[in-house]
């Protein structure tokens, strides 16, 4: 797992190149613009056409909805449905279970979707929905922060901003299972860490870098 520390004076560079006026403009304004044409670029551009092909491969694999719909945490501690191309063999009614190296429900496609970030695409739809944020904190299945809601400290503060497609944690490599609780507090270090320093320049460097983690294959993913 990566250090925090480690990775201050490089987060700094980024998170500094606002103003406080352009800062209090972005968070008030900005982000939503910022949002709905990103959004909305990716959703006439790409999903337009990626959703009925990849739906298409996911159904021969494995017959059953395209989309995996979940529960997740929203802003300030409100829920909402989250989408995703589903990569697990389908399965009604099963309890929730996070993800492990080797599992057995991941299809090969999904496999494939879940390295290059592509089984997130459907949630540039929660996006415009105002369910979402391009980049902020990622959203955690409802039983997650069951969990950790009132035993983390800091837990609950993560939820200040709207949770993200990407964001900072998971570009430094804190993704894939939390088996461990030092893994949680350091997304949440993270996630804290970005909602102070927030701008559209540190957005942008985090889409960028996500859009590198994409062709090069995510680390912590299976």
């Amino acid at each position: 797992m990566l250090s925090l520390d480690s990775h201050y004076k490089t987060l700094y560079v980024y998170s500094e190149l606002r103003a406080n006026h352009n800062d209090f403009t972005y968070h008030q304004a900005g982000k939503r613009v910022f949002d709905i044409c990103i959004a909305s670029f990716v959703a006439i551009t790409i999903l337009s056409w990626l959703t009925p092909l990849l739906g298409l491969l996911i159904w021969i694999e494995s017959p059953g909805p395209i989309l995996y719909i979940q529960k997740r945490t929203g802003y300030r501690g409100s829920w909402f449905r989250c989408l995703k191309f589903r990569t697990m063999t389908h399965t009604p009614q099963a309890t929730f279970k996070q993800a492990v190296k080797d599992d057995k429900r991941i299809t090969r496609i999904g496999g494939f979707l879940r390295r290059t970030n592509l089984d997130e695409m459907p949630q540039f739809i929660n996006v415009l929905m105002g369910d979402m944020s391009i980049v902020g904190p990622r959203p955690h299945a409802l039983q997650h922060s069951a969990q950790f809601w009132n035993t983390m400290p800091n837990y609950r503060k993560r939820y200040r901003v709207k949770p993200g497609i990407t964001g900072l944690a998971q570009i430094r490599g804190c993704r894939g299972e939390t088996d461990q609780l030092i893994k949680m507090q350091h997304r949440v270090r993270y996630d804290r860490f970005y909602n102070r320093k927030r701008s559209i320049a540190f957005d942008i460097w985090i889409c960028w870098s996500t859009a590198k983690s994409m062709v090069e294959g995510n680390v912590n993913v299976w």
